[in-house]
């Protein structure tokens, strides 16, 4: 056998339990280190209460002195309808599927079910759907992208905010000289603290605060703590770091440079920082019909197919909360 023919189809709980909640809920979802709404009704809204000021007051007399109600807003996340297509020839599918079962310790070569080979297909398109999932929610752009546009990205939203003269976020142009040594990336990283509301430094005490850098803005800063002394910093150099942070505030990389052509717009070199409950990622699989997950083979072309439909959307609910630094 070269090639794999049973068709499989998912829908309704069966899409959603199988295929999309195990990557976009638990661990998974904390891999992207943002805010995912998954399956929430659309349109899918968050609602923003302020804060009520200066409540506490002096016990004088009965009757009511309440301050006015908080204010409230709601932020509507713009789902769109996307899919995502992927076709293999027969030949290379078999052999990409066969090397992902013969992997696992559970599988009886002997007795290969057609389980076995659902979960290896279900798992490889997974993970291809999940990692456009990420690229685009940073770098999507609707307007402007010649690919990965099916709805615009975490970057671009805040370059549109950042152009505008009234956003209310930090924004600091960089350029060569602030970013040619290891040490100045300690020197970003302040001037964003620095420059940050105090709404956005009071967050802190939630422990989720996060640095979103660029992969060249990460090596930098991890090549500053490699200079450090003490055998910590050896024991680092040598093994690596799991998560680098700074004054407790995790430092991560987006890692979407390999997606960024020369010619893209945005920018490849940026430092952001933000409330990871900031940025929103909305996914959606139940309210709208034909939504579906479908696997085939076409015997015509000789071709694996894999295809996924369902509604995706992102946005940055307030940009005041941003402080953003970026190389053009």
């Amino acid at each position: 056998m070269s090639f794999i023919e049973n068709s499989k189809q998912y829908s309704g709980s069966e899409l959603d339990n199988t295929f999309f909640r195990p990557m976009l809920t638990g661990e998974s979802a904390q891999e992207l280190g943002i805010r995912i709404l998954y399956n929430q009704p659309v349109p899918t809204s968050v609602q923003l209460v302020g804060e009520n000021r200066n409540i506490l007051q002096k016990f004088t007399q009965a009757g009511w002195n309440g301050s006015n109600a908080a204010a409230k807003l709601i932020k509507t996340i713009d789902l769109h309808r996307v899919k995502a297509e992927v076709g293999y020839s027969a030949a290379d599918y078999f052999s990409t599927v066969f090397e992902k079962i013969t992997a696992s310790a559970s599988v009886n070569m002997d007795d290969l079910t057609g389980t076995d080979l659902e979960k290896a297909e279900t798992e490889i398109f997974r993970r291809t759907v999940a990692e456009n999932i990420r690229a685009t929610m940073w770098i999507g752009d609707q307007e402007k992208g010649e690919t990965y546009n099916a709805f615009t990205g975490f970057l671009p939203l805040i370059e549109k905010q950042a152009a505008g003269s009234s956003s209310g976020m930090y924004v600091k142009k960089l350029t060569s000289a602030d970013i040619d040594s290891a040490e100045k990336t300690v020197t970003l990283f302040d001037d964003l603290w620095q420059h940050a509301i105090p709404q956005l430094q009071d967050m802190k005490g939630d422990g989720q605060l996060a640095y979103f850098v660029s992969s060249d803005i990460y090596y930098l800063y991890e090549k500053y703590l490699d200079q450090k002394g003490g055998d910590a910093a050896y024991v680092d150099a040598v093994s690596g770091r799991r998560q680098l942070m700074y004054h407790g505030i995790p430092v991560i990389d987006i890692r979407v440079g390999k997606y960024l052509s020369s010619s893209s717009p945005l920018p490849k070199t940026f430092c952001m920082l933000t409330d990871r409950r900031n940025l929103v990622l909305a996914v959606n699989t139940s309210d709208f019909p034909g939504t579906e997950v479908r696997m085939w083979y076409n015997p015509d072309m000789m071709q694996n197919r894999q295809r996924a439909v369902f509604m995706a959307g992102c946005d940055v609910l307030d940009n005041h909360i941003v402080a953003y630094a970026c190389l053009k």
